[in-house]
């Protein structure tokens, strides 16, 4: 396998994401199976419109829907494949124009998951470290990432990238459960 790029993702890749997330794969690590679903009929219904909503920079996009149902103004922000000659994983980066706060509601600038049969292989440490230039370059002065306190695996892959510990918490409108919020300044 070649090494590990980030990618704008298109329609050339695109069977490789689908086969993922039929594999049962969901690069949502709240909403899972849910949203693994949902991106299969976006997909189904409008391939272009779904790989366009990808890269939203002006945040034209649909309100994002919390857990208690609630519509709340989408943010700025982009999604790239992580590609080691196939589909390995998904990152995501939202941000607030003008800040590096985000609103209470959001529990951080980036999302990343990999899929089951990549994992250990350090590509969420690869793909984080590629993503941060492009934060920096948005005039961001740092970026917080949040995981649960029982998930190791993310949490090195976070250190390894030059965070550090802000707090533990309760993510009390996505399952009540604790977190830990980390910063990287860029």
């Amino acid at each position: 396998m070649s090494a590990l790029r980030l990618l704008r993702p298109t329609a050339a890749e695109l069977p490789d994401y689908v086969a993922a997330l039929e594999r049962g794969w969901s690069p949502d690590n709240v909403r899972l199976a849910e949203a693994a679903k949902e991106e299969l009929a976006k997909i189904a219904a409008d391939p272009a419109a779904f790989l366009a909503g990808l890269d939203d920079p002006e945040a034209k996009g649909d309100p994002i829907k919390l857990p208690d149902g609630s519509l709340m103004k989408r943010l700025p922000g982009f999604r790239r494949w992580m590609w080691d000659g196939e589909f390995a994983g998904s990152i995501g980066f939202r941000w607030q124009k003008g800040t590096s706060a985000l609103p209470a509601h959001v529990l951080g600038h980036i999302g990343y998951a990999v899929v089951p049969w990549k994992r250990r292989r350090g590509y969420a440490t690869q793909a984080l470290k590629l993503l941060l230039p492009e934060a920096k370059a948005l005039g961001l002065d740092y970026v917080e990432l949040t995981t649960d306190s029982i998930n190791e695996a993310s949490q090195k892959v976070i250190l390894a990238c030059g965070g550090r510990m802000l707090e533990r918490f309760r993510k009390v409108a996505y399952g009540d459960t604790e977190g830990i919020r980390y910063r990287i300044d860029l």
